[in-house]
């Protein structure tokens, strides 16, 4: 059996480290501000539109390296949203209220989606649509 060999770029592992522990930071100073289930749907919706935001625009437009946007993206931006309490606070509200629970996940799907939209949206407009789709 031939194994892949692994090799670690510690520039990745590096940013990832750095931006995720401000992301996580960030998040919890709005987990701390807001009450917790307008809290997650915040730094969701906020974490969709600087996602797209991050790799269609920052990242060409200023040609930052591969470590750079992992970091920021992988790093940054995914521990400040969070799938797993999005998961637990929908699963709660739907044993509690039904109907909230259902609106809860509603907004939080098509927000995220019109989110990611809009930061492509707005990075095609600063890159006056020089980036192919």
């Amino acid at each position: 059996m031939r194994y892949r060999q692994f090799e670690v770029d510690y520039r990745v592992l590096l940013a990832v480290f750095v931006f995720g522990m401000l992301g996580g930071l960030a998040r919890y100073g709005i987990g701390l501000a807001l009450p917790s289930y307008f809290g997650t749907l915040t730094v969701n919706l906020i974490g969709s539109f600087f996602l797209t935001l991050i790799l269609y625009w920052l990242g060409p437009v200023f040609a930052l390296p591969t470590w750079a946007l992992t970091g920021v993206g992988t790093g940054f931006v995914g521990a400040f949203t969070t799938f797993s309490t999005f998961s637990l606070e929908t699963w709660t509200l739907l044993q509690q209220d039904f109907w909230w629970g259902v609106a809860y996940l509603s907004v939080s799907l098509v927000g995220g989606l019109t989110m990611a939209i809009l930061g492509y949206l707005l990075a095609k407009r600063l890159t006056r649509g020089r980036f192919d789709d």
